[in-house]
Order: C-alpha cells, then sequence, then structure tokens
C-alpha cells in the first residue's frame, strides 16, 4: 500500500493591486493548504519581503506607478519585474510566479531573467494556477531541505552545531571571521546554549587546528587547584609534588586554551591570568622561572560582567583584555525555528547509537509542535537529554516488527505539563534586533509562522499564541493572511 504524499503548506505572498483578483488567487491557493498573505502594490510588497518569511511570491506583472521610502519607482508595465527584483534580494530562498494578461506574454517572458519561477496568463485557470503554485512550492521546499540537510552534516569546523536560523548562521559567519585572528574571544549566553562547541569552532576554523584544544571549568574549584591546573608545578612545591607537571597553558602550547564559566575565577587568579595574556608567561608552582607560551584564548560565561566589574568580582583590565571579539549565543526560545532541526538531528544520533541498521524514528507533528511551544530554560542542552529520553521511551513501547514513531506521550512529564510560552513575536524575529521593526510586522509574522509549523491549523494556532480563536480570525483578516 503506498503511503499518500505528504503535503507541502507554502507561505505565499500576493501581490495584487485588484481586491477581487487577489481575493480569487488566494482561495485557490487555500484550499490545499497554502497560507496567503496579500498586498496591493510594490511599497507593501517591500516592507513584507523584508520582515516576512515567504516561499513563493505571486506577483501581478501590471500596477499602478508607486514610489516611496524604499526607492521603489515603476511603471505600470514595470511594477511585476521590480517585486521579482526585491524578492530576490530579500527572499533568494523563495520562487517567484507571475501574473500577466495575453498581451503581455512576451514581456512575461522576461520575467525569467530576473529569476520568475513561472508565468501564468490571465483570465486565470485556477487549476493551472493552483498547480504552477504547488511546483514553486515544492521547489522551495526542496531547496529549503536541502539547506537543512547541509546544516545538519557534520561540516568542516562546525561539528555539532545546527545552524538554520538568521541568528546563528550570523554568529557561525563571525565564527569564521574572527577565527583566523589572535583575538581572544569571549562567548556568552545562558546555560546549555552551546558556548563550548563555538569556542571549538572557533579553534577548529583557525590556523592553529592541528595544535591541542584544551578545556578549563573554572566554577566550583579551590584556588590552589585552579592554579595548579592553570601554570603546573614544579617537584616539592607542596606535599604530594613528587615530579614536575606542566599546566594547561604549557601543555596547549601553539594551540587554544578554553576557559569555560570564567567568572567565577577568584579574584587574585584573575591577576595571573592577565599576566600570561599580557605578555605570554607563566611561572609554576614553587619555579621562580617563568615560561613563554603562545595560546589563543577564547572564554565563556553566563553573568553578567557590566554588573560583575561594577561591583568588583572581576577586573575590569581582565575583561577588556578577554573581550577581544564578543560572540553571543542567544536562549534557544528566541530561535524557536532551530527546534526542529536540532530534534531530528538528535533522534538520529540517538536512534543510531540504539538500533543498529534500522530506519530513524518519525516524530509525530503533535509531539514537534510541543517541543518547539516549550520555553526551554536549559536550552540546547535540556532539549537534547528530552529527546534522548523520548527515543529510548519510544523504542520501548514499540512492538517488534512496527515503525518506531515517537508521540506526545512520550514527551517527560515536566515538559508536556510545563510552561508552553508559544511562539511569541519575539521568537519568530529571524535573528537581529527588533528595534525599528512595527508591532504590526511582528505580529504578522507571528500568526504567520505559526500558522505553518500548526499546518494551517486556527485552533492549535490560537492555542500557541495565547489568543481566542475570535481574535485569529479578526486579525486574519486584518492582516490580508488567508
Amino acid at each position: 500500500m503506498t503511503s499518500e504524499p505528504e503535503k507541502i503548506v507554502a507561505q505565499v505572498l500576493i501581490v495584487e493591486d485588484e481586491p477581487e483578483h487577489a481575493d480569487v488567487m488566494s482561495e485557490a491557493l487555500r484550499r490545499p493548504g497554502h497560507i496567503c498573505t496579500i498586498v496591493n502594490g510594490i511599497e507593501s510588497a517591500a516592507e513584507e519581503l523584508k520582515h516576512g518569511s515567504f516561499d513563493v511570491i505571486v506577483t501581478d506583472l501590471r500596477m499602478p506607478e508607486s514610489a516611496g521610502k524604499h526607492g521603489v519607482s515603476a511603471d505600470g508595465g514595470n511594477a511585476g519585474m521590480r517585486v521579482l527584483d526585491l524578492a530576490r534580494e530579500l527572499q533568494p530562498d523563495a520562487e517567484t510566479v507571475m501574473v500577466t494578461a495575453h498581451g503581455d506574454v512576451p514581456t512575461a517572458r522576461d520575467a525569467f531573467k530576473h529569476g520568475a519561477f513561472d508565468f501564468v496568463e490571465k483570465p486565470l485557470d485556477l487549476v493551472v494556477f493552483r498547480s504552477v503554485v504547488n511546483r514553486a512550492a515544492e521547489q522551495a521546499v526542496v531547496r529549503g531541505e536541502t539547506g537543512e540537510l547541509k546544516d545538519l552534516v557534520q561540516h568542516d569546523g562546525f561539528e555539532g552545531i545546527i545552524a538554520g536560523s538568521e541568528v546563528m548562521r550570523k554568529i557561525l559567519k563571525t565564527v569564521k571571521t574572527v577565527a583566523a585572528s589572535k583575538l581572544p574571544v569571549l562567548i556568552t549566553g545562558e546555560s546549555g546554549t552551546g558556548k563550548e562547541l563555538i569556542a571549538k569552532a572557533v579553534h577548529e576554523n583557525s590556523p592553529r587546528i592541528k595544535k591541542r584544544f584544551v578545556t578549563m571549568n573554572c566554577a566550583g574549584q579551590a584556588e590552589s587547584l585552579l592554579e595548579d591546573q592553570l601554570f603546573g608545578h614544579v617537584r616539592g612545591a607542596f606535599t604530594g609534588a613528587e615530579k614536575d607537571r606542566e599546566g594547561v597553558f604549557e601543555y596547549a602550547h601553539e594551540g587554544t586554551v578554553f576557559l569555560d564559566e570564567i567568572g567565577d575565577m577568584p579574584i587574585a587568579m584573575q591577576a595571573k591570568l592577565l599576566r600570561v595574556l599580557e605578555n605570554g608567561e607563566v611561572v609554576r608552582l614553587g619555579a621562580n622561572d617563568s615560561k613563554h607560551v603562545d595560546v589563543r584564548f577564547v572564554s565563556a560565561t553566563n553573568q553578567d560582567f557590566t554588573k560583575m566589574t561594577a561591583d568588583g568580582s572581576f577586573r575590569q583590565d581582565l575583561f577588556f583584555r578577554i573581550n577581544g571579539a564578543h560572540i553571543h549565543l542567544p536562549p534557544l526560545r528566541d530561535r524557536r525555528e532551530d527546534i526542529p532541526r536540532i530534534v531530528r538531528h538528535a533522534i538520529a544520533q540517538f536512534s543510531s547509537e540504539l538500533l543498529a541498521n534500522k530506519p530513524i524514528p518519525e516524530i509525530s507533528d503533535a509531539a514537534m509542535l510541543r517541543l518547539t511551544a516549550f520555553s526551554w530554560p536549559g536550552n540546547v542542552r535540556q532539549l537534547l537529554n528530552v529527546v534522548e529520553n523520548m527515543v529510548v521511551m519510544a523504542i520501548g513501547d514499540t512492538e517488534d516488527g512496527l515503525p518506531i514513531r515517537i508521540d506526545v506521550r512520550h514527551i517527560p512529564y515536566e515538559v508536556s505539563q510545563g510552561e508552553q510560552d508559544g511562539m511569541n513575536e519575539d521568537s519568530t524575529q529571524s535573528g537581529g534586533s527588533l528595534a525599528g521593526t512595527s508591532l504590526e510586522q511582528l505580529e504578522k509574522r507571528a500568526i504567520r509562522e505559526t500558522l505553518k509549523l500548526t499546518a494551517g491549523n486556527r485552533e492549535q494556532t490560537a492555542k500557541l499564541l495565547g489568543i481566542g480563536e475570535r481574535t485569529l480570525y479578526r486579525k486574519l483578516k486584518e492582516y490580508g493572511l488567508r
């Protein structure tokens, strides 16, 4: 028995100055499940392309002349081409479809030079129109899945890092940039966000890749023990020191030292660390002579150095030294679009360890939705632990010979009953500052992305957004969402 092909739900932007035509196109695409946003000109199209995220852009070729803050100016026969250019610039992964009258067909063929996927003649044959948009949506999804696959592959220098969201892609670009230099790197972020992975990526994208990458956690250690581990000792330096031992800095000579939780380092040790950073000299415990070391410094903390330098618990001069380049990792709740990627990657990883030569378990949409909506106070580390637990429970819950399927019942109690803070407008912003983004655009994006996550299910969408179904229906009409 053959299985039904998976239904593709696409985000579609319709640019059409005639409301009746726009409604007809929207209704034709809403039936197979696509989520449509309608705008009536280039200016509003530019706003949507700048702030939204679309799989397919459908645009009329001829629209009234318009101009404005985006520098858009077009005569009636050029407007659609300008939309194609904007789409190629602002939404390079989307496909574009041109709608044109019969007499404009020769001009519409020029649309291919502007990156159009296809064109459809007026008056519209809705079956043909739906077919073209469906094919464009499939092409966009295939491209997205190819990009996602590349994200999941353990590519050189970024092993274990899933970077589908715009904010994470920018971070990896920063890593590539600073890795080639000798700048000390400070990585900040909540516990569990993956600071050590980023530190390792800095090392593996640097000229020091063939040398050692040494990790040292500065938290919860007595000052004397921490000093011995960092600087080493000579024979007889203290009771039990029967032979010389090199410390972390000597051991990592010409490589990279990653000092995790550096904010917990005792104040006296901070002065000794500053000396290493300033002149590359280390003195073993019990020794008189210094030794020169060449190491790259990467450090991390989940603490607020602004407060710590103000109250004197962290030396300001040391902070300036370690903060050569600053990389901040956002919490998982602020990059929820990465959660499905991380979940699928983790399922594949854990199942390969537990299930030799067996298919990778599937996860239900309901379970993925629940995981995506959770707040994840422990960030990626907590998510990975939960997914591993779910894989184990699903394997034990499946009868022999049946495919393994992970469902809501396999989600641990503290997550399934925990706070589900939904996909609010902050968390659906694809990285970067929210400054200058209108509340209308934020709200519209939140609704659009949540609709896509729920495959158009309004009840689930309203629940995730924390609003009533009537309110959601009103906002759908208000924002031209179908």
